[in-house]
């Protein structure tokens, strides 16, 4: 970042390089919508090249990114609700049992029935492995919200996966 802060014209290309398949991912998980989520990471990278400046080394630039690409899914989520959802775009791989695609499925569906709060602590710490400190700066909430929601979050998915049959301590049904 700072060499790109200081002119240099490959220095964004590569911090892009680098974090575009994080971003991708979580912008996916946060709007379930492949084209909103692409357009999301674009708003997202767009607008961490024009605020490079602002950028003051107080958190990674991980964490900035985040941040910018949470704030660019939330606004197009508030502009228009997804209308495709994610399980009929992702390839399921191959080495997949049939068991294990439909706990994953499973795990969306709850996923997604979660409250916004909730289900971005627990996509950011769980899913994208930020530390609770991150996981806050990304939301710009306390360290004890994200605590909070992320228990909340789980305890809420253990309920909606044991009503689906599935035993959250064995990983299946």
């Amino acid at each position: 970042m700072r060499l790109h802060q200081a002119g240099d014209p490959d220095a964004f290309g590569e911090i892009f390089r680098r974090h575009r398949d994080r971003m991708w991912a979580l912008a996916l998980r946060t709007t379930r919508d492949p084209e909103m989520a692409a357009d999301a990471v674009q708003d997202a990278f767009l607008n961490a090249f024009r605020r490079a400046s602002s950028f003051r080394g107080e958190a990674k630039v991980t964490t900035w990114l985040h941040r910018i690409t949470v704030n660019a899914c939330l606004d197009r989520l508030r502009r228009v609700r997804p209308t495709a959802d994610i399980d009929d775009h992702e390839p399921v791989e191959p080495r997949d049992g049939h068991r294990a695609v439909d706990v994953r499925l499973d795990v969306r569906a709850a996923l997604a029935q979660l409250p916004e709060g909730q289900r971005l602590a627990l996509v950011l710490v769980d899913m994208h492995g930020l530390s609770v400190a991150e996981a806050a700066a990304v939301l710009d909430v306390a360290e004890g919200t994200v605590k909070s929601r992320c228990s909340r979050g789980r305890e809420a998915m253990a309920r909606i996966l044991g009503a689906a049959g599935h035993d959250p301590d064995r990983g299946g049904s």
